[in-house]
């Protein structure tokens, strides 16, 4: 299996951070968003990662490239953890795909530039914007456990998975949610999909299951997207293609997120998973914490 990572969006909810800057290179803590995407996938076992992207978006092919005189330098100063980390951004045996999607017409058909490297195959779909924080999960308890599952339960069952996290009720109209009837989905499990829905009204919402940026799909996807309706915008949706998977007789199957997920398209996705991810971060984690704790008295203090 492939993965396909769409960067080509603008991160308009980011701006002005991300005038100048793809949103998939702002940090959390020491490393870009992107940089945590692509070690999930390789992690989960995933060697061939096709980032769909746009011509404002090199820093990211930059990256994920050697960068000889830095390396130079590092080894001259004998900064040889800093040295360590930076030869090791890209994972060891992946291969980065990079094609430009010429016009931005929606998920879907970024997806559909990455076909000709994908082949008529199964894929995996991952939205850079979503990070995974994950805990207990498999021997390693590591950040790839969820897509890892995802991916064995597609292999045994041949259903198409959808990652989806349960929000507040409240804001159900700002994700797209899944109709699983009336079954309670546990972490870790995948049920059968009735439906999909995209930004419904809070009364009209089948559930508070929102999907969370994690696909992996049967090959039969690639026929529904000839099927699928331009939208608005001329726009392709993934979301569209899916449906018509699902109206097709095909199962899809929603699969519930272990863990945490961290939304860093929005500012406050990002500030909190800064904050997060600090707390557990072995050089400042610490002292982030002291300070934390002392802002918070001193917060409480003012409040009274």
């Amino acid at each position: 299996m492939k993965a396909i990572v769409p960067v080509a969006g603008l991160g308009t909810r980011m701006l002005p951070a991300t005038k100048a800057i793809p949103k998939e290179m702002l940090a959390v803590v020491d490393k870009p968003i992107i940089q945590y995407v692509i070690e999930e996938i390789a992690d989960a076992g995933i060697k061939d990662i096709v980032l769909v992207t746009h011509s404002s978006k090199n820093s990211i092919a930059n990256h994920f490239d050697t960068q000889f005189e830095l390396e130079t330098i590092l080894e001259r100063r004998v900064k040889r953890q800093l040295l360590k980390e930076v030869r090791s951004i890209t994972p060891k045996g992946t291969h980065l795909i990079h094609i430009r999607q010429g016009r931005a017409l929606g998920l879907g058909h970024a997806i559909l530039e990455a076909q000709p490297i994908v082949g008529d195959e199964p894929c995996i779909v991952i939205l850079p914007d979503v990070l995974l924080e994950n805990e207990g999960i498999g021997k390693k308890g590591s950040v790839s456990s969820n897509l890892r599952a995802m991916i064995d339960r597609y292999e045994s069952s041949g259903s198409s998975q959808i990652m989806v996290n349960p929000v507040p009720r409240e804001q159900v109209s700002s994700f797209g949610v899944v109709d699983i009837g009336d079954v309670n989905i546990q972490p870790g499990e995948s049920v059968a999909i009735r439906e999909l829905v995209e930004k419904p009204p809070i009364d009209q919402a089948p559930s508070n299951m929102a999907i969370t940026g994690r696909y992996v799909l049967d090959n039969k996807i690639w026929n529904m997207f000839d099927l699928t309706p331009v939208g608005v915008g001329e726009e392709i949706q993934l979301t569209d293609a899916i449906q018509m998977l699902l109206k097709s007789g095909e199962k899809v199957e929603a699969y519930g997120v272990v863990g945490k997920s961290h939304d860093c398209g929005s500012k406050l996705g990002l500030a909190i998973a800064n904050l997060e991810y600090g707390l557990k971060n072995q050089e400042i984690g610490d002292d982030l914490a002291s300070y934390v704790q002392q802002f918070a008295t001193q917060a409480k203090t003012v409040n009274q």
